[in-house]
């Protein structure tokens, strides 16, 4: 008697819990028909078959094929494995590979053509059905209901589908955001004055300005809100999935295909503040499209902020055109206490200063690599001991859960007796494998070839020329930026008390040395340099 496993999967939560058990119960009749035993049964509940993942089941069903445990699988009908043509097709080559046959119900056993034809039919099917259920959300908006989605300063009204009402506190923060932005407050001052009074956002901890701002393109965001204007809009993105991740994304759509109808009753601010504060965003954003974008200054990109962590950008520019920058936390949302504004040619000069004289040192990348060495060396053996006592421990977990599924299949104990003990040794396997995977490959240890040296030094040495340059220039960009960004992965700026400055901690690249990841970590204050390892305990201050 052949061995066999069933899979059973019902794909939206809409659906009957029991699906699943009535799939398994017609695959176990068939089975009983055609004289086969069934010795596993997989089951995904409320997923979709449009893609892979996610489906847990399925993935243990594909494991345990791979391990020989039965030589049939049984489905009710093919499309309860995939509605996708590609996936449907790489699960029959994968099973076929390990000669395992895939018998349905209704469909008999799969060979290539079939499975060809029940791919192709699958897909078309899900895809007519989300054309139906868009086609069902836009008379949705026809009868003038929203299509779904929570909107800030709306709750829906329970038992009446698709019809909101307005919570009046959330409309007030609403109406003082379009008054406070009609009247020339920006959003970032808008956003740090409801952060100081902690209103909560519409969603998330704190509000930004990209909150209020929103997106053009895609309607998104308070301002572009035309629900406060008593106006439904739908069909504004469409959602896609990421065939290599499984994941759905967001794409906006044109706006002639956007859809909506005047809902007069959900109207929350009034017309003329409105039409005053789309009038300044216009104004706004046409402005932007004609002015030059500002050439990147040297640290663009790699300034962060020693308190929060978050990025550091330009603030403002003094009278006489020096660049000021701040915590970007600060300008966005108020979140971080580093309140300082510095100006960004101190920062430059420290760190270019510290760069030139310091990391042109040899005995400096030497004593790193070898501090480097030995520190993932320690590190390698503890990692080696780890893994070894988390294998021996999963494969004790696994030894004891099939014993307990042979006790089951041999009928020594009854299923319901062993059922809970298999769960949890099978979730306890789950967390042994999950740190197993979370730990990190054993490092190779670096090697300083002479040559790669010299070439590390030759790019110190042209940055150091072109330093002399840089301090008068009116841009940023050319070779300095070029040798700089080969040698640096951040610069976090930290402030110190009151009127005593700030220091700046440098991470270079070590794959400027030897093409491996960052390398040293370099902090320069009033004179001193430290270099230390990302992640390792620093060497001796001042080498």
């Amino acid at each position: 008697m052949k061995s066999a496993a069933v899979y059973a999967r019902f794909s939206t939560e809409l659906q009957n819990e029991k699906s699943t058990e009535d799939q398994v119960a017609l695959c176990r009749a068939y089975a009983a028909r055609h004289q086969l035993n069934v010795v596993a049964t997989f089951e995904d509940k409320a997923r979709s078959g449009a893609s892979v993942f996610g489906r847990d089941g399925l993935m243990q069903l594909m494991d345990a094929a791979r391990q020989q445990r039965f030589t049939v699988v049984i489905v009710e009908a093919l499309d309860r494995l995939s509605r996708d043509m590609e996936d449907l097709a790489g699960i029959h080559k994968r099973l076929s590979f390990q000669g395992i046959e895939i018998q349905a119900v209704h469909d008999g056993t799969a060979d290539s053509i079939l499975i060809g034809i029940r791919g192709l039919v699958g897909q078309m099917q899900r895809e007519d059905g989300a054309k139906k259920v868009r086609r069902g959300m836009a008379g949705v908006i026809r009868d003038g209901r929203h299509a779904g989605g929570r909107a800030y300063g709306y709750r829906a009204i329970p038992g009446k589908a698709g019809e909101l009402e307005i919570v009046e506190d959330e409309a007030a923060i609403v109406r003082r955001i379009f008054t406070a932005y009609a009247r020339g407050r920006t959003p970032r001052d808008i956003a740090h004055d409801l952060n100081r009074e902690n209103v909560r956002p519409p969603r998330g901890r704190l509000w930004n300005a990209s909150t209020i701002n929103g997106n053009a393109e895609r309607g998104a965001g308070l301002i572009f809100n035309e629900l406060y204007a008593g106006r439904i809009v739908w069909n504004k993105v469409r959602m896609v999935k990421d065939p290599d991740t499984g994941k759905r994304l967001s794409r906006p759509n044109p706006r002639d295909e956007w859809q909506s109808i005047e809902a007069p009753q959900l109207r929350i601010v009034e017309q003329s503040v409105w039409e005053q504060a789309h009038a300044l965003k216009t104004e706004k954003s046409h402005l932007a499209s004609h002015v030059k974008r500002r050439a990147p200054h040297l640290l663009s990109g790699l300034l962060r902020c020693g308190c929060c962590g978050s990025g550091m950008s330009v603030h403002d520019r003094d009278k006489t055109g020096k660049t000021r920058i701040r915590c970007s936390a600060v300008r966005e949302s108020g979140s971080c206490s580093n309140r300082r504004i510095i100006y960004l040619r101190d920062i430059e000069r420290l760190v270019l200063s510290g760069m030139a004289e310091e990391l042109k040192d040899p005995q400096l990348i030497e004593t790193y690599v070898r501090n480097y060495n030995s520190e993932r060396e320690r590190l390698a053996g503890d990692a080696v001991a780890v893994r070894a006592r988390l294998e021996a421990k999963r494969d004790r977990i696994e030894g004891e859960r099939q014993r307990n599924i042979d006790l089951v299949i041999n009928y020594v104990i009854s299923e319901e007796d062993a059922k809970q003990r298999i769960g949890e040794l099978k979730e306890e396997r789950l967390r042994v494998e999950a740190e197993l995977a979370a730990l990190e490959e054993a490092p190779v240890p670096v090697a300083l070839h002479p040559a790669t040296l010299d070439r590390y030094i030759i790019t110190v040495n042209a940055l150091a020329e072109t330093m002399a340059g840089h301090t008068e220039a009116k841009d940023d960009r050319g070779s300095l930026v070029d040798d700089f960004r080969a040698l640096v992965h951040s610069v976090t700026v930290h402030p110190k008390g009151p009127r005593e400055g700030f220091e700046v901690e440098v991470k270079g690249k070590l794959a400027a040395l030897i093409g491996g990841d960052a390398f040293p970590q370099a902090h320069r204050n009033s004179g001193s340099y430290m270099v230390a390892g990302e992640g390792l305990e620093p060497p001796t201050p001042g080498l």
